[in-house]
């Protein structure tokens, strides 16, 4: 598989690291042309207001939005949850649009309110997942045809999904356990496998 990981800023060398621990293939996307060939792509925590301006510097956000439209699997941690979301509390820079959730950036407050807990995610097994919250966005709003994956205990949401696109408040690339790096390459997969299918099929 190979899997982009935005490095216009933020914290994409951790992302690009723990995919590599799982035998992923690894580009960092900095213009256009790096996006040819991905089989999924990361946009990493980071400053959410800085990483749309960059977007649009670069021209990365059309062909971005684009590629997500057609299929391609995207993973946006903290900061990158921000800019996948249709709306945006906070956010005044044009963002990709893309996922039908509400995101509130800093809603836990600043970097002193950095917290972490221990995660019930049923996708990752029974197992806890210990994540790093920093600065972090909260998703106030699920809309459909996008789902609530994981909430804090008094009901906060902090993980969605929305077909080939998934949106976490926190940092999982900051801790040893690969299970989200896991579960968003087997998205990747299950896609790569779909349109290998279709292709055989016309």
């Amino acid at each position: 598989m190979r899997v982009g990981v935005l490095a216009l800023q933020g914290d994409f060398w951790e992302h690009k690291e723990t995919l590599q621990r799982l035998g992923a293939d690894v580009v960092e996307v900095r213009v256009e042309h790096d996006l040819d060939g991905l089989d999924g792509l990361i946009i990493p925590g980071g400053e959410s207001t800085t990483i749309t301006k960059l977007l649009y510097q670069y021209q990365l956000l059309e062909p971005i939005k684009e590629r997500i439209e057609a299929g391609l699997p995207v993973l946006g941690t903290c900061a990158g949850a921000i800019v996948l979301a249709k709306q945006a509390v906070g956010l005044d820079e044009k963002n990709l649009d893309a996922m039908h959730i509400t995101v509130r950036r800093n809603a836990f407050g600043r970097q002193i309110d950095s917290f972490e807990a221990d995660l019930s995610f049923p996708q990752l097994g029974e197992d806890p997942f210990h994540a790093v919250f920093i600065r972090a966005p909260v998703i106030e709003e699920v809309h459909l045809p996008a789902e609530v994956l994981v909430t804090l205990e008094d009901g906060t949401i902090v993980a969605a999904r929305e077909g080939n696109m998934l949106a976490l408040s926190f940092h999982p690339e900051l801790t040893n356990d690969t299970r989200v790096h896991g579960y968003f390459l087997q998205m990747v997969r299950e896609a790569t496998s779909s349109v290998m299918t279709n292709a055989i099929r016309t």
